[in-house]
């Protein structure tokens, strides 16, 4: 994006953008699980869900504390600055990247034993491979969003997805028997692949200092900390439980509560949406217009998503049989109870999501930290008790409760902060269904009868 480039046109674009990227990561990710579902066997399954469950988890430390602290202070500083904002930066990805490369080699015989799957320990190996080139992806792509750049981003990401959905889509049209270590090492390669091209969307911004300025380092960690907890307790959050489905009960088990999850990352597409619209505007309202604005954001930007949300959660839910049927295959018919569960908690999740949005907006990165942090030890305590006392279906209950505790605290804090009223959320979703019909469906429609009659 250029600097001459309209400030309108700015938003329409890198929103389209970020909003396009997410529906087409949900997408490929969505149609390789398709694949692999019906490709793997249940305990074969289960393992990779362990496995990238794991890698998730190494991936969220890093850009957790490297990517909100580098994107901020290359966008606020002087281009005479940002040699040794970038070398800092780099310094500090690449020791995080080697503390979790070390610690990946020392624990995945562990992990392995944990999970009762002895090839994990090879596809953590290799991954390392891609965890390192990963790093180096990762930082042209920051570096091109710290330039209000969307472009490569979107194009390395599809390229990614693409690469691994067409190897496992080849692999089950030819009936190859696919193994869980070429599907890391078709990871690494589509790495590489990515991270060449995105050099040549930042090649004109790689500018570093001859020396890593201590000071530098000192403030990006400062500024980072609080979002990598935020970001790292919210990605626990999200795989603690089929983590714990595996070491408690079975691979199998996890790969089973996997697809539940999988369905459910479909329907919060809209909520995910809507907090990347909702963060730079409650930013702006804030400094502009005060907490009053920022009050009408939360609770219009929730109606809206939940309006969105519940008519596919009620359809998903009565028909869960025949959606997993039709996802899975006859082979997960114990996935449906599960599936029942999450959709339930999934109605939470936008209230959830709104909440850290608008608190990081307002510059609230603490607040939010611990709000998230107390959500991740509700689940893990919750997930701990159910499973052993009810077994699979105990980590959907623990996380629903989790949700359910979650949404009363993030409300008594929005009161205070805000003096946000949840209730008002459901009347701006029962106001969304007419203004959506008067605003967009009518004028279709009149046009269409129009064009109708004049022929």
């Amino acid at each position: 994006m250029t600097e001459t480039t309209p400030k309108g046109n700015y938003w329409l674009v890198s929103g389209f953008l970020t909003i396009l990227q997410n529906f087409s990561g949900v997408f490929f990710g969505f149609a390789s699980f398709y694949v692999l579902v019906r490709s793997l066997s249940k305990s074969d399954y289960g393992a990779w869900v362990l496995f990238m469950s794991t890698i998730m988890i190494m991936e969220s430390i890093r850009s957790g504390l490297i990517q909100s602290a580098l994107i901020r202070y290359l966008a606020a500083n002087d281009p005479e600055q940002h040699p040794l904002i970038l070398t800092a930066s780099t310094f500090l990805s690449l020791l995080i990247t080697v503390v979790c490369v070390a610690l990946n080699l020392l624990f995945s015989g562990y992990l392995a034993a944990l999970w009762d799957s002895p090839q994990l320990v090879d596809l953590f190996r290799v991954y390392n491979i891609g965890f390192i080139l990963s790093g180096v992806l990762n930082l042209f792509n920051y570096l091109e969003q710290a330039n209000m750049s969307f472009k490569g981003i979107f194009i390395t990401g599809l390229v990614r997805q693409v690469f691994f959905f067409l190897f496992v889509g080849i692999t089950y049209y030819l009936n190859y028997p696919v193994q869980l270590i070429e599907l890391v090492w078709v990871q690494v390669f589509s790495v590489v692949a990515a991270t060449l091209l995105a050099y040549f969307f930042v090649r004109d911004k790689l500018r570093f200092s001859r020396s890593v300025s201590r000071a530098w380092v000192e403030k990006l960690f400062g500024y980072g900390k609080y979002a990598f907890g935020t970001f790292v307790s919210s990605m626990l959050s999200g795989t603690l439980d089929q983590m714990m489905l595996g070491a408690m009960l079975s691979p199998a088990a996890s790969g089973a509560y996997n697809i539940a999850v999988r369905v459910v990352n479909l329907v919060d597409v809209p909520t995910n949406a809507m907090a990347v619209i909702v963060f730079p505007q409650g930013a702006r309202r804030m400094a502009e217009e005060g907490k009053n604005a920022v009050k009408y954001l939360y609770e219009k930007s929730v109606g809206t998503t939940l309006a969105i949300l519940v008519p596919m959660v009620l359809f998903l839910y009565f028909f869960a049989e025949w959606t997993i049927e039709i996802i899975a295959g006859g082979r997960y018919a114990d996935s449906i109870p599960l599936l029942k569960i999450t959709l339930l908690y999934c109605v939470f999740n936008p209230f959830g999501r709104q909440t850290g949005t608008i608190l990081e907006s307002m510059g609230k990165t603490r607040l939010a930290f611990f709000l998230v942090l107390i959500s991740m030890i509700t689940n893990l305590g919750l997930n701990f008790v159910f499973i052993k006392n009810i077994g699979v279906m105990g980590a959907a209950y623990a996380t629903l409760t989790s949700s359910i505790i979650g949404f009363i605290i993030a409300q008594i804090v929005l009161k205070k902060e805000v003096s946000i009223n949840w209730l008002n959320t459901f009347i701006y979703m029962y106001r969304f269904y007419p203004e959506f019909f008067s605003q967009y469906v009518r004028p279709f429609l009149r046009k269409a009868w129009v064009r109708v009659n004049n022929r």
